[in-house]
């Protein structure tokens, strides 16, 4: 079969201690996943999970500064717990990442009644660390989630205290899309979230099994 155009460049993510590489195919996010979060954006009850997307073009492979996008001047880190999917919707891995908001655009957004398109699809707004198979492990709670900007910690929490674990999350979503290997779920983010500035300096990281440093630039 041939091709009227060719096809787009792949997006890939490094895969720890492999010479593979995943291929991102769609990202998923969930929205309020952690009670102090949902009760920073004034929501605290246990609602099924909110769901929206980002372009694979928004993931940003480790090593690579993010330009400070266009018609905003609130930009909102969110650092979260990245699920890879592999084939017959099993958990391939983990990573860490940051969801990057206009949180500006957000609010004009929900106040019209509008769709959040332009506050979370961006170039560079979902920088993503290298992949961690995951192994033999089936349970998240004892990951801790940082985010320090310019050496001072903004964001610190447990993936014990999301509402909905990745395995729900997953039941969830395949009710509404058909998960594919390649895909990526953000999970949510703790409290904590807050603005960046140009030239700040970011590091998100799991303690211990993983780290993404970039700039704003």
């Amino acid at each position: 079969m041939s091709f009227q155009f060719p096809q787009p460049e792949s997006i890939t993510l490094p895969i720890q201690g492999s010479d593979n590489s995943f291929p991102v195919n769609h990202v998923y996010c969930v929205g309020r996943n952690y009670a102090d979060h949902a009760r920073e954006m004034g929501v605290d009850v246990k609602e099924p999970p909110l769901f929206f997307s980002k372009p694979n073009w928004a993931v940003v492979t480790p090593g690579t500064d993010i330009d400070y996008p266009a018609d905003t001047e609130n930009l909102n880190h969110e650092v979260e717990l990245v699920i890879a999917v592999g084939e017959n919707m099993s958990i391939f891995g983990f990573g860490v990442g940051v969801d990057l908001t206009r949180r500006d655009l957000q609010t004009k957004a929900k106040n019209e009644g509008k769709p959040w398109f332009r506050s979370k699809c961006f170039l560079g707004s979902a920088p993503v660390s290298e992949i961690i198979p995951i192994g033999d492990r089936n349970d998240f709670s004892d990951f801790n989630l940082t985010l320090t900007v310019n050496g001072k910690v903004k964001q610190m929490g447990s993936c014990n205290d999301m509402i909905w674990n990745p395995g729900e999350i997953m039941c969830e979503l395949a009710g509404e899309v058909p998960l594919q290997a390649g895909d990526l779920i953000f999970t949510g983010t703790p409290e904590g979230v807050g603005k960046l500035e140009q030239g700040d300096d970011v590091v998100i990281s799991i303690p211990e099994l993983v780290e993404l440093y970039f700039k704003i630039s």
